[in-house]
């Protein structure tokens, strides 16, 4: 793939939450992957000018409801994963392909839900549509389970679990919490849906009690998605569980403010994570992570780069995904981006701390621009990347 320099960088945002950001500066991209930040480089095969612009990484959208390829019967949208893409997006985890036409939300059984995931593993999760790196084949836990079936989920390459329309009055025979168990050793992530019912209305409210009793490893949209559990709860939550916490897009605004407010309290931002809960009844909404980073810098009072850290490097390391920071050795998915004209701001955690959106002019992944000119999704910066040889 050869060496690409990017050069001209005003600021560098890390994603990781304890280093966030480097100014004026460059970084080598060789075979993939980020290979030296700021070091000097000799005869690189491409030079890519950022023209005085912000690198970040690629947005990490851990809460997606994928069906097959591009299409989502959800808004019955065509398309959509380019469109995301495009809204600065790389990489999204799957919280379930519950969208499926016919599937029986009120009748699911073991070896139903575990073929629902190895085939959208071996369908949607094996070719990156439009360039995003799609993690799929997340399983709808449901009672009955056996560890032969968490085998072969292994088998296949399962990295996500799901609980979300699971049949709570099992809790006291302790199967969840040995769901739970058998996933961990087998590196698979736990979520559970939090809060009220959503759109379907077959999923099963989860408030305090359940949540940790459960202790997932990801608490799913904590304020809605779109119903949240009472404040209270919320923050209990917060104080008792040490996992992550997540704040989709479907969020409740009033909510989210009392979530970061708990977090940023206990110093806890660190396990703040980010999705959009799309496709779904809040639509398909390409910007829908930027937004996500705009909130939570604008409204909520979280630094920027610690709010782009919930929104890549948080939610990546959550997932067990080797994506969302910016350093040598990691994946060279990241965007170029900075001020459109009219904004106030003279770079991109400025744009998010003013709730201004930024126009993305480069779009990588694996090192490889999948977007060099301007994004379709925002409108175009104020300055422009160059490619100087």
């Amino acid at each position: 793939m050869g060496t690409t320099l990017i050069t001209d960088i005003d600021m560098l945002v890390t994603g990781d939450a304890a280093a966030p950001v480097l100014r004026d500066t460059q970084l080598l991209i060789e075979d993939g992957l980020v290979a030296a930040i700021g070091e000097d480089v000799a005869a690189p095969d491409r030079v890519i000018s950022a023209g005085g612009m912000s690198v970040m990484p690629g947005l990490v959208d851990g809460h997606v409801h994928p069906t097959f390829g591009e299409w989502t019967p959800a808004q019955n949208a065509v398309g959509w994963l380019h469109n995301y893409l495009h809204g600065g997006t790389t990489s999204m985890v799957s919280a379930g392909e519950l969208h499926l036409p016919g599937l029986p939300m009120d009748a699911l059984t073991p070896e139903l839900v575990t073929s629902l995931a190895v085939t959208s593993l071996h369908t949607t999760g094996r070719v990156r549509q439009s360039g995003v790196k799609m993690t799929a084949g997340t399983v709808l836990l449901t009672p009955g389970m056996t560890e032969g079936h968490f085998d072969r989920l292994a088998a296949a390459g399962a990295s996500q679990a799901k609980f979300i329309f699971y049949d709570w009055n099992h809790l006291d025979t302790g199967e969840p919490m040995t769901y739970l168990q058998w996933a961990n050793e087998r590196d698979i992530t736990v979520k559970m849906h939090s809060g009220g019912v959503s759109r379907s209305g077959s999923s099963r409210v989860a408030g305090y009690d359940l949540v940790s009793a459960v202790r997932p490893d990801v608490v799913a949209h904590i304020s809605g998605g779109p119903i949240p559990m009472p404040d209270e709860e919320i923050r209990k939550t917060i104080d008792d569980l040490s996992g992550a916490i997540e704040v989709c897009s479907s969020m409740n605004y009033r909510a989210t403010q009392v979530a970061v407010d708990r977090l940023t309290e206990r110093g806890e931002l660190h396990r703040l994570t980010l999705g959009t809960d799309t496709p779904g009844g809040t639509g398909v909404i390409p910007r829908g992570m930027l937004r996500n980073v705009l909130y939570l810098a604008s409204v909520c009072g979280v630094d920027p780069a610690i709010a782009v850290a919930a929104a890549t490097g948080n939610t990546a390391s959550a997932h067990g995904l080797d994506a969302g920071v910016l350093a040598p050795g990691r994946p060279a998915d990241l965007l170029i981006l900075g001020p459109i004209t009219g904004s106030l701001a003279t770079n991109v955690l400025e744009c998010f701390q003013l709730g201004d959106l930024p126009g993305i002019a480069a779009i990588f992944v694996d090192g490889e621009p999948l977007v060099l000119g301007r994004s379709e999704q925002t409108p175009p910066p104020s300055r422009r990347v160059s490619i100087q040889s």
